[in-house]
């Protein structure tokens, strides 16, 4: 009796509170209330019938509502098997998932719970595959710097050289600039960086000495290159030397 009357709603306990027998209570309790049944059948019948797993964002939402449902019909004396809770879930899964639902149904599952296990397995997988990509979309990684590579491979080949072109080619850059920068009118012979290759460490630069006092370049008047390898327009050395008077 202190069970049903502590469990029991509080607009109840007044209007049963003068009733000492619990077998009477239960009674008067099932007497009143049995009606429900017939109210309460329709609508889990018809919740029954239009339940679809589609419907659900979340596998724990569709598990929750389908057993409050199925509360509802065993309270009306309705049998559901773990049978009939498999086909509704299968059959009620999108249209775009039937290539899904059929590994599922390879699966052969016995009881409920197992085909909810997995569900709720793949479904926390892809929630954090999404996450992921959310995270770092497709094609977000930092490329490689194109020109700084370019560049290193550029010196490397600068650097190595092969023959007689690294010293026709430097010679010609550098006298391009000879008029404007006297420190760049320094045009080194490539024989002579042969034979600088072969000095001792400790030898003097003769041969650059020498060269350095052949005397004036006849077409520019400066020193340190020879007229026959002077390369600089005629239009540039009129300039130079309007300058220099």
């Amino acid at each position: 009796l202190i069970f049903l009357r502590h469990h029991i709603d509080d607009g109840l306990k007044y209007e049963y509170l003068t009733v000492e027998n619990p077998l009477e209570l239960w009674q008067n309790l099932n007497d009143r209330f049995e009606h429900l049944k017939a109210v309460v059948l329709p609508k889990a019948l018809n919740d029954w019938s239009s339940l679809r797993f589609q419907d659900f964002k979340r596998v724990s939402e569709y598990n929750y509502t389908l057993f409050k449902i199925v509360s509802q019909l065993k309270m009306c004396g309705e049998v559901i098997t773990d049978d009939m809770l498999l086909e509704k879930t299968y059959r009620t899964f999108h249209a775009s998932n039937v290539l899904l639902q059929q590994q599922y149904r390879l699966y052969e599952f016995k009881k409920y719970r197992e085909l909810i296990g997995s569900l709720l397995i793949a479904e926390q997988s892809n929630e954090l595959l999404l996450q992921n990509h959310e995270n770092r979309p497709t094609g977000s990684a930092d490329l490689p710097e194109v020109n700084a590579t370019s560049s290193h491979f550029g010196a490397r080949e600068r650097g190595r050289g092969r023959g007689r072109g690294r010293g026709r080619d430097s010679g010609r850059n550098q006298n391009f600039l000879g008029p404007r920068n006297n420190n760049s009118m320094k045009w080194q012979n490539p024989d002579t960086e042969q034979r600088q290759k072969w000095r001792n460490p400790g030898q003097s630069s003769n041969d650059e000495q020498t060269q350095n006092r052949k005397g004036n370049c006849n077409r520019c008047g400066m020193q340190g290159h020879w007229y026959r390898t002077y390369r600089t327009a005629k239009h540039w050395v009129d300039l130079y030397q309007t300058s220099l008077k």
